[in-house]
């Protein structure tokens, strides 16, 4: 029979919001699919891996406040910021940055971290979200203190209704011109 200590151990590391990261193999290439799946609020998707998908909502939509522990937000199919336990990263806020290589057949973690992690195009993560201004948690918006990104909001739509790991859409003429001047500069030397 087990001691009350290991059961209260076991209660303290099964109950919402505690434990759940002991291990980098409770977030994989299954924990991420189809971006529309999530929950859009103002250009980008959240969702929350234990189930607070209403904080992670309210945070959002307020724009100020912190993300409860398990908030998910992408604002395109291959880079993610997950929120993780209390102390996981100080400098960070306790966000974690993944970035995801996608296929029709889902999602491969190609790089995860804190500080360290550089993006397909030589961006640091973290040199950018650390600009966020004060109360907005390293979220980044427009005027929100991060420099900004070279995609007009056509493009981040563009980009993210053409998920692979979702079912196909058709585009509105003006993401397909998005697209067509996404891989021109893309294409440029």
């Amino acid at each position: 029979m087990p001691s009350i200590a290991r059961v209260a151990l076991l209660l303290i590391f099964l109950s919402p919001g505690a434990g759940l990261w002991a291990a980098d193999s409770t977030i994989d290439e299954k924990t991420f699919s189809c971006i529309r799946d999530m929950t859009p609020v103002r250009g980008f998707f959240v969702s929350n891996l234990q189930g607070d998908l209403e904080a992670t909502v309210a945070v959002s939509t307020a724009g100020t406040g912190t993300y409860p522990q398990g908030s998910v937000i992408q604002l395109v199919p291959t880079e993610v910021m997950v929120k993780r336990e209390a102390g996981f990263s100080p400098a960070t806020q306790d966000w974690e940055f993944i970035e995801l290589e996608v296929s029709d057949q889902g999602s491969k973690i190609s790089k995860r971290g804190t500080v360290e992690v550089v993006n397909r195009f030589g961006g640091n993560c973290f040199a950018c979200h650390v600009k966020a201004n004060p109360g907005r948690d390293m979220v980044c918006e427009q005027g929100n203190g991060c420099d900004p990104i070279p995609l007009t909001p056509d493009m981040i739509r563009a980009i993210q209704n053409t998920d692979p790991r979702c079912e196909p859409v058709a585009l509105p003429p003006e993401q397909i011109e998005a697209l067509k001047q996404l891989q021109a500069a893309l294409a440029k030397p």
